[in-house]
């Protein structure tokens, strides 16, 4: 396996984008005050190791912003999310735009199954009423949140979390924002992740890594030694970035297409770029 540098263009200048996609009329935000969203929050240096912390973030609206850049940029037509919340809604949004550009392109011409759909997983029942509840009618036909436990278990013998029964779909855009560190059920050896000294370790896209196809762009939303043991633990051809910035980790499975069908939607969703980091890729591993 080779990591290298993956060269995507994320730098966005958000003003202009939110006069494309007005995101922020999601969240009944005034865009002409976008500036004050658009850095992360600073927060209480122990609220997100709160166990009982249950106050939802104030939009990050640079973060939102990005998500559903990567969702149209890439033509994304399925999203898998660990976690829900503000992004699902973001998500759910630009795969709507996607279905309403590109619905008869795919289904004509590629063979994707669980086309421009959101699959939301949460395991707070509390918390996915919540998501449900900020999704408006008119985006309901593209989600999906299911309700499943996580469960502490084990990754080659390292203390990880799983969640379980999770939807059978293979989606070409995963983000891993879920689930918390003391959530999880269970203990290994009598070891967990809920101490405020640990962090959430979910091993969920490990265990599913061989079922991706070329082309899955993965987004890690801080949860830096989580992205870590993804990375160390990774055995196919990744392309890997971190933004400092927006603390987040970027994974783009280079390699060459599975077959005509695989090759056909790289082409669509991608275009030439792709082969062009698979034939840098392949050059550097010379």
């Amino acid at each position: 396996m080779k990591l290298n540098t993956m060269p995507a263009n994320l730098i966005l200048n958000y003003t202009e984008y939110l006069q494309k996609y007005p995101i922020h009329d999601l969240f009944n935000l005034d865009r002409s005050h976008v500036e004050d969203y658009q850095k992360n929050q600073a927060l209480n240096s122990r609220k997100n190791v709160e166990p009982k912390n249950s106050d939802p973030l104030p939009p990050e609206l640079d973060d939102l912003i990005r998500l559903h850049y990567l969702v149209i940029s890439r033509k994304v037509t399925t999203v898998l999310e660990f976690g829900s919340g503000k992004s699902t809604l973001v998500f759910a949004d630009a795969i709507k735009r996607n279905k309403e550009s590109f619905e008869e392109f795919v289904s004509t011409n590629l063979r994707k199954a669980n086309q421009f759909e959101v699959h939301s997983i949460e395991n707070n029942e509390a918390w996915l009423e919540r998501t449900k509840s900020i999704i408006p009618v008119e985006l309901q036909d593209v989600v999906n949140i299911h309700l499943c436990a996580s469960e502490i278990s084990h990754f080659n013998g390292r203390l990880c979390s799983y969640y379980q029964n999770i939807p059978n779909i293979c989606p070409d855009l995963i983000y891993l924002d879920g689930p918390d560190q003391f959530s999880s059920e269970g203990t290994l050896r009598g070891l967990s992740t809920a101490h405020p000294d640990r962090m959430p370790m979910a091993a969920d896209i490990l265990s599913i890594e061989h079922f991706l196809t070329p082309g899955t762009f993965i987004v890690v939303d801080g949860r830096t030694a989580n992205a870590r043991f993804i990375r160390c633990n990774f055995q196919r051809d990744w392309f890997y970035q971190y933004d400092s910035s927006s603390d987040q980790h970027f994974f783009e499975l280079i390699e060459e297409p599975l077959g005509i069908y695989n090759r056909k939607q790289i082409q669509f969703c991608l275009g030439q770029s792709y082969f062009e980091r698979l034939k840098a890729n392949q050059l550097n591993s010379i």
